[in-house]
């Protein structure tokens, strides 16, 4: 590819990025710490301003995606407002968000009854440009409720995330991207694994105008680390699948 295609080509990613919900962070972008994950996004930064969709099967991994998110949140509120978590049968212990940096006085909880009703607070709470993120917790996502969602996020900035629990239907949806998480054996100091810190398989299962990839990633000294050299694309009959 000549020098002048490959411009174009930029250019063309850079003014069709806003058009499909996906904006250049306002100010320094998001340092979140995964290094060549990065490398996934549009813009080689997390998208923030965006619906993110996390899927689970088990309650370890719903737990263990609970605490991924909590360390995304952790950078994003280092930069903005206070959070929401929605949910209508909330299992986080809030003293344990400190161990990500976040005090749980900063997060407002919102327990309610039905799943509909998680999803149209979750929708007022992203109309609101003066916190930094919301999270829901739901299991079944339609494409018109999703669409809400991403549209309300494109015009408040804020960011969003959905943690799907024991989902009946993987349909598709708005989101911009789509992640499972599972937790792997902790490393501890020593290096050997066993009881340590937090560690995960991050599954990017879908990302929009990204790169779909697998990656080890850790949480020690109060950031995410990631194994470099371990990065493995998931192959196109597994992304049908999933998306």
């Amino acid at each position: 590819m000549t020098a002048d295609k490959a411009h174009i080509i930029a250019q063309l990613q850079k003014d069709l990025l806003p058009l499909q919900g996906i904006k250049k962070a306002a100010g320094s972008p998001l340092d979140i710490g995964w290094g060549a994950v990065d490398e996934a996004f549009p813009n080689k930064t997390f998208p923030i301003g965006a619906m993110h969709e996390f899927l689970t099967a088990r309650p370890e991994d719903k737990a263990a995606t609970a605490g991924f998110i909590s360390g995304i949140m952790s950078a994003l509120m280092k930069k903005s407002g206070a959070a929401l978590w929605i949910s209508r049968s909330r299992t986080l212990f809030p003293p344990a968000l400190k161990y990500y940096g976040i005090e749980p006085h900063h997060i407002i909880f919102v327990d309610l009854q039905r799943e509909r009703d998680v999803l149209w607070a979750m929708e007022e709470a992203l109309k609101c440009n003066g916190i930094s993120a919301v999270i829901g917790e739901i299991s079944e996502l339609s494409f018109n409720s999703s669409r809400r969602l991403q549209l309300a996020v494109e015009t408040s900035c804020v960011t969003g995330f959905i943690l799907r629990h024991e989902p009946r239907h993987i349909n598709t949806t708005a989101c911009v991207s789509r992640w499972r998480i599972t937790s792997l054996p902790g490393i501890g100091e020593d290096g050997l694994p066993g009881v340590g810190f937090p560690n995960w398989k991050v599954e990017l299962l879908k990302i929009r105008n990204g790169k779909p990839g697998t990656w080890n990633i850790g949480w020690t000294a109060g950031r995410f680390r990631s194994e470099e050299g371990i990065l493995t694309s998931i192959t196109r009959d597994a992304r049908k699948k999933v998306i």
